[in-house]
């Protein structure tokens, strides 16, 4: 029984130095393909208990793991929408063949170099579509649970389409000058004009005249703006008194507003709402008493800052996502538009994952169940762009690791060359 056994072991040694090469040569296959995670052959002895000063050999078995929780180094690439996960966390991809089913499968990995495939979607060679939350009209992102992959779509971006925006709201913040408002001043009006976008992204303007009430004596520290659509041919759209106080602590903030005609002003939000020829448009003007709205201080008119939304027709030209995984489209016209948002899954046994091809894992039962975290929340790390992750291999280590399995599997060998001397010798005995 004894020679029986250490046979066995024999046996079970090289099949055990069998699958930790097979572990090595994957490794080694590998070392080259990016975000590969090294996989590592553990021994196990096998003991049976010996009786009487006897001993039977037990053996040795092998457990395999790939070390998906180990990082690669990042390496710089040339394309924005090559993507690498620095830090804990992992993409969520979907193969490419199921768009067109609607199926909700999401596999997991940690890079990818992505680009807009002939329809648009963000896909890899291998054929894996970036998956991500759609963002609002406004890139507001809409609240999701984050538990399920039910609301991930594929990202698909226009590329080859005209892209704009009507202008619905701007910001007005100018100074004007508080001597113009003296008696004695010349009463000039000050005139500006704001670029708009209409609902077919034409330019367009709110031409601004405010002109300033000169009294008989003292300083009145009151203007009249008049707003003009030139959609319309220049019509009046609102005019409003603008009152200024010339006290210690707020001077030259507003200190009211009166409605001629328009909407009415909103001291809440510092807006009035005028109607262009597409449709509402909220101006705000700043509040009451508010230093960062109009003011009027000192001899100069100056216009600190004109914003607005909207945007003109523009072509897409380049794509970039940033280190919080919001995906972001240029266009020609200068402008940029938030598209969506690339969220990073987390699970609590990230070694647990299935492994399946082309660096891809799906969550399992070992795994644990997985999280969509914002990228840099919570445990996971941040998006890097412009990068790809190498693989773990190091080919020095897994070398060394050969020999020495090689060296293992040559004394295995020689065991069971040696129990089968021994029992060719049991068998030459004569009776």
């Amino acid at each position: 029984m004894t020679i029986s056994s250490s046979l066995n072991a024999g046996v079970a040694a090289l099949k055990a130095n069998a699958n930790r090469l097979a572990t090595i040569s994957d490794n080694i296959a590998n070392s080259s393909t990016f975000g590969y995670k090294r996989v590592e052959t553990d021994f196990h002895s096998m003991v049976t208990s010996g009786q009487g000063g006897s001993y039977s050999a037990g053996g040795v078995r092998t457990t395999s793991q790939r070390l998906i929780d180990q990082r690669g180094s990042l390496v710089t690439t040339n394309n924005s929408t090559d993507l690498a996960v620095r830090g804990r966390g992992m993409l969520p991809v979907r193969p490419s063949s199921q768009i067109a089913s609607g199926s909700n499968e999401m596999l997991l990995t940690t890079t990818g170099s992505f680009r807009t495939n002939e329809e648009g979607y963000l896909v890899t060679q291998s054929g894996l579509v970036l998956l991500g939350w759609r963002a609002a009209a406004d890139g507001t992102i809409p609240s999701v649970p984050r538990d399920t992959p039910a609301a991930l779509e594929p990202i698909q971006l226009s590329v080859n389409q005209l892209s704009g925006a009507p202008t619905t709201s701007m910001n007005l913040r100018m100074n004007l000058p508080a001597t113009a408002t003296d008696a004695g001043a010349p009463g000039d009006a000050q005139p500006l004009s704001v670029e708009y976008f209409d609902n077919l992204g034409k330019s367009e303007s709110v031409d601004i005249e405010l002109v300033p009430t000169v009294p008989a004596t003292g300083s009145s520290n009151e203007w009249t703006m008049t707003l003009r659509d030139s959609a319309s041919g220049g019509t009046v759209i609102g005019e409003y008194t603008l009152t200024f106080t010339d006290s210690r602590t707020a001077g030259g903030t507003l200190a009211s507003v009166a409605a001629v005609s328009g909407g009415a002003y909103d001291p809440t939000t510092g807006s009035v709402v005028v109607n262009v020829a597409g449709g509402p448009m909220e101006i705000n003007i700043g509040q009451i008493g508010d230093a960062d709205g109009i003011t009027q201080l000192s001899d100069t008119f100056a216009p600190v800052s004109i914003t607005r939304d909207g945007s003109a027709v523009g072509t897409m030209t380049s794509v970039q996502v940033d280190e919080n995984g919001y995906v972001y489209a240029f266009y020609d016209t200068g402008i940029s538009r938030r598209m969506f948002q690339i969220p990073l899954a987390d699970v609590p046994n990230p070694n647990g994952l299935t492994a399946l091809d082309s660096q891809t894992y799906a969550p399992s039962r070992n795994s644990g169940t997985f999280f969509l975290w914002n990228a840099g929340e919570g445990p996971t790390g941040d998006l890097v762009s412009f990068a790809r992750e190498e693989s773990t291999t190091d080919v020095a280590t897994e070398l060394t690791s050969m020999i020495q399995t090689q060296r293992a599997y040559s004394s295995s060998a020689k065991v069971i060359q040696t129990v089968d001397e021994m029992l060719q010798e049991t068998t030459n005995i004569k009776r």
